[in-house]
């Protein structure tokens, strides 16, 4: 079995920034409150043509470009998204139409804010047992389209972007290890109603009740990173850099702490891009990558969660 390897990144995001100033404008918050809860003091809010599949297209060709392949190298697309620009086809198969890749396995996978570790995973897997060779994971979100506007608790956190990832098969170290999880029984604390089910429901914009998920977040995220540590032998004072899912500047503070690791070792996105699910780890890890901090043969450790309940952590010799 081979392993597979990260050879190449793209993020994308909207033009357009709200900041918490804006916030204020329009409904009962502050830029100190939202900062001092969230560590969000910005967010890229996409416009009518900027679609999931306008923002996916542009992180991939970005991590093609990076990787040093072209579409014609890739032969599977994984689109991890809760906010998808049809019903069907997948965006996915959009984002193949768009970049026109010949015909290859293309899908999406909706486990919210878990969505592009749960790609990872996925994609490693085909990769080791030699089904597949390059693998294109695209996260991909914009969640402004579910927003309630007046709920102050949620429409300060949520943004969009797409961060992208080629995965491809090496003989040396690469991803060490995935752990993907879910529990349903949650499903209340954090959900949005599909309109077409219910058109009359009050929940179709993003619900969620935040001290219940901040206080699991934190216990799961901790148990994932110590079972990532556990099964690869490795202590946490051998990991370089931390790559959370950028929900909130407190639960990032509580995993480090846990990890012994200083907040110099985190990738820290969550102020100007706020939390855009599923797109938020690509997004941070393309930018520390871009910018030299993480560089090739350091030891990364990937973690996420959010609606589903759904969680993952990837440890990965990058």
């Amino acid at each position: 079995m081979k392993n597979s390897k990260i050879l190449g990144t793209g993020a994308s995001l909207p033009e357009k920034i709200v900041t918490n100033f804006d916030f204020e404008k329009k409904i009962e918050t502050t830029n100190q409150w939202i900062v001092e809860r969230t560590g969000i003091e910005q967010r890229h809010i996409a416009n009518n043509s900027e679609t999931a599949t306008k923002l996916g297209a542009s992180a991939a060709l970005k991590a093609l470009q990076a990787a040093g392949l072209s579409v014609t190298d890739i032969d599977m697309l994984i689109v991890a998204t809760a906010t998808p620009d049809k019903v069907f086809p997948s965006t996915a198969c959009l984002i193949q139409e768009e970049l026109d890749i010949p015909a290859i396995a293309a899908f999406d996978i909706t486990a919210a804010c878990g969505g592009f570790v749960y790609g990872l995973s996925i994609a490693d897997q085909f990769i080791k047992t030699g089904h597949k060779q390059n693998v294109l994971i695209i996260g991909v979100e914009v969640l402004s389209r579910l927003a309630d506007w007046t709920d102050r608790g949620t429409c300060i956190l949520f943004a969009d972007g797409a961060g992208a990832v080629v995965l491809g098969p090496t003989e040396e170290q690469g991803i060490l290890s995935t752990h993907i999880y879910a529990d349903g029984r949650y499903k209340d604390l954090l959900f949005c109603d599909n309109p077409l089910a219910t058109p009359d429901s009050d929940n179709n914009f993003i619900r969620m009740r935040g001290n219940e998920v901040f206080k699991i977040a934190v216990k799961t995220l901790s148990n994932i990173v110590d079972e990532a540590l556990k099964h690869n032998h490795i202590d946490k004072s051998e990991i370089d850099w931390l790559v959370p899912h950028q929900a909130n500047i407190r639960i990032i503070q509580a995993t480090a702490k846990k990890l012994g690791m200083s907040m110099e070792q985190v990738v820290l996105t969550v102020a100007k891009h706020g939390n855009t699910s599923s797109a938020s780890v690509p997004l941070a890890l393309d930018e520390a990558i871009r910018d030299g901090r993480i560089k090739r043969g350091q030891l990364i450790l990937l973690e996420a969660f959010g609606g589903g309940f759904t969680w993952g952590s990837a440890l990965i010799r990058y």
